[in-house]
C-alpha cells in the first residue's frame, strides 16, 4: 500500500556534500514522523535524524554540527543534507517512517541507498 523510495546516495569525494531524497508513495496513508538510519559495513545500524510533522528534529549528537533533516509535508518527502563528508561516513543510508496506513498505525523502511566516501 505504501512505500518509500530513496535516491542520491553515490561516490562523493572526501569533505564534500550530498543529498538524499526519500518519497512516501501510495494511498490511504498518513506519514507522522520520518527519519534517517544508516549501516556502515561491520557496525550494527544507528539512528542518524527524524523530524516531526511540525518540523520538531532529532539528531546523533556527533552528526548534529554537519547533516540537516527536513520534508516537504504535500510532497511526502523528506531530505537529508551531509556536509564536510569523511571516510567513515560511508554507509548505506535507510529510510523510516512511522505512518497510519489504511487505519492503522504502522511503520515501513525504505530499500537503503549508499553512499561511499572515497578518493
Amino acid at each position: 500500500q505504501v512505500q518509500l523510495v530513496e535516491s542520491g546516495g553515490g561516490l562523493v569525494q572526501p569533505g564534500g556534500s550530498l543529498t538524499l531524497s526519500c518519497k512516501a508513495s501510495g494511498t490511504n496513508f498518513l506519514a507522522y514522523e520520518m527519519g534517517w538510519h544508516r549501516q556502515a559495513p561491520g557496525k550494527q545500524r544507528e539512528l542518524v535524524a527524524v523530524i516531526s510533522r511540525n518540523g520538531a528534529t532529532n539528531y546523533t549528537d556527533s552528526l548534529k554540527a554537519r547533516f540537516a533533516i527536513s520534508r516537504d509535508l504535500a510532497a511526502d518527502t523528506v531530505y537529508l543534507r551531509m556536509n564536510s563528508l569523511p571516510p567513515e561516513d560511508t554507509a548505506v543510508y535507510y529510510c523510516h517512517a512511522d505512518l497510519i496506513v489504511g487505519g492503522r498505525l504502522g511503520d515501513m523502511w525504505g530499500q537503503g541507498t549508499l553512499v561511499t566516501v572515497s578518493s
